[in-house]
């Protein structure tokens, strides 16, 4: 099978392209016929060699894979060659006390796809049945591997780790990236009132087409005090952030009282300063939120199938393109989505 893998790490990284061995299913397992694999920020930290996990390389990356099972293993009674397929990338032990509880985002022994098992930057993707989830007859390869990740993390950020309600006044950070454009969309369908962070004009206008009932533009050193301008002072009671460092400390003093920032990311830095005197005494929250579970990813699906949820695309390349998208990705060049299709 044709595959890209990742040989030595790097901004940017060496990337090998050609054959592998075609895989095969153990016990519990299934081979799947990718028909296509979203980009992330996930794919750069691995390109990198910047996430705080062991990484083995050859690797071939790609964690949020749309395809049809090809291959059952031994065990496999759930699924047969033909059946549609999203694959939860946050793969999960289902034996400990997380899992067994429904919250597989928490698994004691979690693996990442396309990190430290092989994943979806290749014609087939060898996983276990269990991460199988079945794609809507209504949802293109494509949507899903647009959304399967990025966007269930959107969706365990505003339902799972906190709770988006009407009338609320929501800031997204990053409105035109992959978690962005999807949180924004979640915000908007729940009724809240929706801010949004862009570094260019084109992210700005992404963000107001998909429901930000305002646009700020987040090069300004002054940013947040246009939020507490458009919100009356007040500030607002979401933060939907990802990425880290010294713009976590500036969502602060974009926080009303009583409110909470989730995070998902530290692109921009894993240390912050929390300055403790305002946080308790205006009783706000700091909330992490990680992967997602089944019922993310099955609701995500569901709200693409209903129409509440859109995939935002920026470009659909072919695997021999790969590299060309990473750094596209690495460049800040991307609105939404990058979607390699095998």
């Amino acid at each position: 099978m044709k595959a890209v893998q990742l040989v030595a790490h790097g901004i940017p990284g060496q990337f090998r392209v050609g054959g592998l061995p075609d895989p095969a299913p153990g016990t519990g397992e299934v081979v799947v016929r990718v028909r296509a694999c979203g980009l992330n920020r996930l794919d750069l930290w691995l390109e990198e060699g910047t996430l705080p996990i062991p990484l083995a390389l050859p690797r071939t990356p790609g964690s949020e894979i749309a395809g049809d099972v090809e291959i059952c293993g031994d065990g496999v009674t759930d699924w047969h060659p033909g059946d549609r397929v999203a694959i939860q990338s946050n793969l999960f032990c289902g034996r400990c006390e997380f899992c067994v509880s429904g919250d597989e985002s928490l698994c004691i022994e979690g693996v990442l796809l396309g990190v430290q098992r092989d994943g979806g930057f290749a014609e087939r993707a060898l996983v276990p049945a269990s991460a199988l989830v079945k794609l809507p007859d209504e949802v293109s390869y494509v949507a899903s591997a647009a959304l399967t990740l990025a966007g269930s993390t959107a969706m365990h950020m505003l339902t799972n780790r906190a709770a988006v309600h009407s009338g609320q006044w929501v800031l997204v950070i990053g409105g035109a990236s992959g978690v962005g454009s999807a949180a924004i969309q979640i915000a908007h369908r729940s009724g809240a009132h929706v801010i949004a962070t862009g570094s260019s004009e084109p992210k700005r206008s992404l963000a107001l087409q998909l429901g930000a009932q305002h646009v700020i533009d987040s090069t300004n050193p002054q940013w947040t005090l246009e939020v507490r301008r458009i919100t009356g002072k007040r500030g607002v009671d979401l933060v939907v952030e990802h990425v880290g460092g010294q713009v976590i400390e500036q969502a602060f003093n974009c926080l009303a009282r009583g409110g909470t920032i989730v995070t998902c990311g530290a692109t921009a830095g894993k240390e912050v300063t929390l300055n403790l005197w305002p946080f308790f005494v205006k009783q706000q929250r700091l909330v992490g939120s990680y992967g997602r579970s089944r019922a993310d990813v099955v609701q995500t699906l569901e709200w693409v199938r209903s129409g509440r949820l859109r995939p935002v695309i920026d470009e659909v390349v072919p695997l021999a393109e790969t590299t060309r998208a990473f750094a596209k990705l690495r460049q800040r060049a991307v609105l939404g989505k990058i979607v390699i299709q095998t």
